[in-house]
């Protein structure tokens, strides 16, 4: 990951900052890295950055499902389903 040094800031620092530093993030969309004890900590990003991380997470847990069912799928023999209407009827629903 490549971190913008000019966007990193202490904790101790960003204490002091705040306001501003979220106006900027709003802003201009850049990130702020914070630093504690020299160590990246956290990054302070944009609303919508946030939710296109959040989108591009369920895409990928999607895509992993989808991977499961095929490779479940390449076993399958459609000669051993069992139809809904006995499952329901062997279960009284």
């Amino acid at each position: 990951m490549l971190v913008n040094t000019e966007k990193m800031i202490s904790v101790a620092k960003l204490q002091r900052e705040l306001t501003q530093r979220l106006k900027d993030v709003s802003e201009t969309g850049d990130p702020v890295f914070v630093l504690r004890n020299n160590s990246l900590a956290a990054v302070i990003v944009a609303k919508e950055e946030y939710e296109t991380l959040k989108q591009i997470e369920e895409m990928l847990e999607y895509l992993d499902i989808a991977e499961d069912v095929q490779k479940r799928l390449k076993n399958h023999k459609r000669s051993k389903n069992i139809p809904w209407n006995k499952v329901k009827k062997d279960y009284a629903l």
